[in-house]
Order: structure tokens, then sequence, then C-alpha cells
């Protein structure tokens, strides 16, 4: 009879002390990418037992037994809609509350993704009073580090409200706001960024340190209390987390940092997209934002300028990329513009008409495509020029010409047709044009939509301090 009682109060023990348990990122008023197979995933202290997920759209229970404490599943969600509930049995239940089935997209970045609607935004007050949006759904990644890849972070999902959406990224808030304003349906946004971090964070630290070249790269960025400097720290606290929940894609805002090392660059970001997308097993749609125009060190003059352009190779060369400009609603006295909603709006028009694949919208500015020289003038080709060139302003500003001589002067430059012609009485043989190719320019040259023209460059020639 005593070994009875032991057994039975060994047994009791274990029921009492038991636990299962979910990351974070699955919890109450969580969004659920619609009309895929999401993974819902835990752990247990009950060995080998069975765990069974339910969702209220269906109630048609998924079975999955754990291995060495660990569980995970794939779990058939419907179209858009809710509210529902999910539930988890094992050796006790979990009932996940108020689940809306819908776009997930995860935002971020440095400050500029970062930066909240109470830090500072035009006409903050207006906006924050105004979102009232309870189908928009927030989870927002504390800021962190480990040098380990970890299973899970702190956070939790809210509904947007003005209480809650003054706190999370402005950027990240208008995009969402775009998307579920135009397609009608319950949009989760997933914000994870620092203010100050440098790409190489945000990378497996494998990754960089197995490449000379990057390795090299990343020391040159000079280390500071305020954010993690070294490859991975965020990576592995910030985004590892998040790799078993299904997204429909990423929206980025980053790059001020990385002026430090900016030819590395159009290295080191394609590789973070590439890196995140063999994460979650597809090629996500990465749209990004252009850094805005800046007085940064005056003892250079072209580093931003650098990492735009390698933003814009970037944007050409890797598939399924989206880049937004922001050279129009930039502050040269200001790193962080208070103008959000542009931003926000214009990642929204690649992923609707790219992702969504609504028709009839331009949702890029003009795109250096060609050049053509012709005596001593050079004609630029523009993608996304389809409905004309318009100058805001009498003339058209920040266009540069050479020669073999490879100096830069100031182009006359004017609009014909979806074309613009540029040339210098400095330039007889003309062989480069370079537009609003510095850290502080202020370009004027849009199409018809309103869109502005990314800034470039037409040479691969080395660049010098004084140019």
């Amino acid at each position: 009879m005593k070994k009875i009682l032991i057994v039975l109060c060994v047994l009791m023990a274990n029921v009492s002390f038991g636990k299962l348990w979910m990351p974070s990122v699955l919890s109450d008023n969580m969004v659920l990418q619609q009309k895929t197979d999401v993974t819902i995933w835990g752990w247990t202290t009950a060995s080998d037992e069975t765990i069974t997920v339910t969702g209220s759209w269906n109630n048609t229970p998924i079975e999955i037994k754990a291995y060495q404490g660990k569980w995970a599943l794939k779990l058939p969600t419907p179209e858009a809609g809710g509210p529902y509930t999910v539930t988890v049995d094992g050796h006790e239940k979990i009932v996940i509350e108020n689940v809306l089935i819908g776009e997930v997209w995860l935002g971020s970045g440095q400050s500029n993704m970062q930066w909240s609607p109470n830090a500072a935004l035009l006409n903050a007050k207006e906006e924050i009073k105004n979102a009232n949006y309870p189908s928009i759904r927030f989870f927002h990644v504390e800021r962190h580090i480990s040098s380990h890849p970890q299973d899970d972070t702190p956070g939790s999902w809210v509904e947007c409200s003005p209480e809650t959406m003054q706190h999370f990224s402005s950027v990240a808030y208008f995009f969402g706001r775009e998307l579920h304003q135009d397609l009608k349906i319950p949009v989760g946004l997933i914000h994870s960024s620092w203010g100050g971090t440098p790409v190489e964070v945000w990378i497996k630290d494998e990754l960089i340190n197995e490449d000379d070249y990057l390795k090299t790269a990343a020391k040159k960025v000079k280390p500071t209390a305020w954010w993690p400097n070294d490859p991975g720290l965020a990576y592995n606290a910030m985004i590892h987390p998040l790799i078993n929940f299904e997204i429909a894609g990423c929206i980025w805002y980053q790059g001020e940092s990385n002026r430090a090392n900016p030819f590395s660059y159009y290295k080191s970001f394609p590789l973070l997209i590439t890196s995140w997308r063999d994460d979650w097993q597809k090629e996500l749609p990465f749209y990004f934002v252009q850094i805005a125009p800046y007085k940064y060190d005056p003892n250079n003059s072209w580093d931003a300028a650098v990492v735009r352009d390698a933003q814009l190779q970037t944007m050409l060369n890797v598939p399924n990329t989206g880049m937004a400009v922001t050279n129009d609603i930039g502050n040269l006295e200001n790193i962080h513009p208070i103008n959000k909603q542009d931003v926000g709006k214009r990642l929204a028009l690649w992923a609707l008409a790219n992702t969504y694949g609504k028709s009839g919208l331009e949702y890029s500015g003009p795109i250096y495509k060609s050049m053509e020289v012709k005596k001593r003038k050079v004609i630029l080709n523009f993608d996304h020029a389809n409905s004309g060139l318009i100058a805001k302003g009498k003339e058209l500003t920040e266009f540069y010409v050479a020669g073999d001589d490879k100096k830069f002067y100031p182009a006359k430059a004017k609009i014909v047709g979806n074309s613009v012609v540029v040339s210098s009485s400095e330039v007889k043989e003309p062989l480069a044009v370079r537009f609003a190719f510095s850290n502080t320019a202020l370009p004027n040259l849009f199409n018809k939509e309103g869109l502005p023209a990314s800034a470039f460059r037409t040479d691969d020639w080395a660049l010098e301090a004084n140019q």
C-alpha cells in the first residue's frame, strides 16, 4: 500500500508541476497568416506526450507527439477573418483567444523603423487620436541581445488603439494601415528594430565571420554603449525566435550606421535578405527604405550616397524586393524625419502592387535604366516614367556630368518626354552622370504620380573625399 501511495504521489507531483508552454509570439490577440499552413510549436515537461491543436474556424484537431520536450505541427488557416480561438491540449489546456486571420508583416531596422509617434511624428496628435483599428495587431519585440540563437523572445500581441499605436513603430503602423484599408482584412505587424544598429548585427554571425571581406568591414563600425555592434547579436535574440512564425513579408529601414563601411553594404544587405529567406524557407517579399538626406560628418560628402546606391543595386539585382525613396521628405537637420506617413505609404504601394497584385498602381519613382551620348549631351532613360516626368521647381537639380578626367561638374538638365537630357559646358565628351549622389542632395525629379527619382550614378569610378 505504501508503494502504491508513493507512486501515486509521484504521478500527482508530475501532473502538478508539469508544464506546457509556447513562445510569446503565439498568444492572445495574434494574427495568423491566412490561407497557409502555419506552424504552432512549443515545449512540454511531460516527455513524449501527445499534443492536440484545434483552430475554432474548422474545429479539426491536429495531433503531434512531443519529442524530448519539443513539439511543432502545421495548422491550416482559412481566408482572412475572425476572431477565433486556438486550443492546445496536452497534460494541460491552453486556449489562445481573440485570434485573427490575415496578413502578417515583419518590420525591422534601426531608429527610423523604431521611431514611434510619441517620439516625433508629423500631425502626431491627430494620428494617435484616430488610431482605432482593432483588426490591426501589434507585436513589439523588446530590444535585447544574445550570443546564441534563442527560441523565444519577450513580447505580446495587442490591438491597435491610440494607447498602443503611440508606442509602436510609425513606419510599420502606416504601412499596415494602408494594407488594412485597401485589402479590407486584418493585419498583424511584428516590430523588431533597434536604433543605431549596423546591418551586421541582424545577420547570423557565422555568415559575417566566415567571409573575410565582411568580417573586416564589420570592424570599421565603432562600438557604442547604446546598441549592439557585433555580428549576430540582434539576430539571435530578436529575429531567430520568430522564424517559425509564418509571415507575408518584411519591411526594412536601416543603413545610416553603415556609413562607416558603405561599400560592404553592396554585399551585406543582399546577404541579410537571402539569409532571412533561408530561415523562413521561402522568397519573402522584402521592401525597404532608401535612407534620407542628412548633414552627416562634413569631412565626407558621399558615404551615405554609397549606402543609397547599394540599396538601389540590391533592389535591381535581388528578386522580389522594392525600395521606397525618401529624398523629398528628409530633413538635413534631423536624421529622424517626422513624415513617416509617406514612408509607410510608399512601402505599401510596393506590397499592394507586387505582393497583392493590385493593378493600375505606380509603386516606384523613376529608376535610372540607360544612357546615350549624343555629341555633348547625355540622354538618360528611366523605368517607372511611362506617364512622364516632372520637376518640382523651375529647373532640375542635382545632376552632374564628367568626362575622361573623372571630374564631375554641375549639369544643366531638362525633361524631354520620358527622358532627361543633361550637359555641361565644362565637359566636351561626357562619359558619366551622377544624380543626387551626395549625403545632402535634395533633388526634384519625380514621375507624374508624384514619386521621387532614386539617386544614381552611371560610373563605377573610385570615390574621392572631395567629390
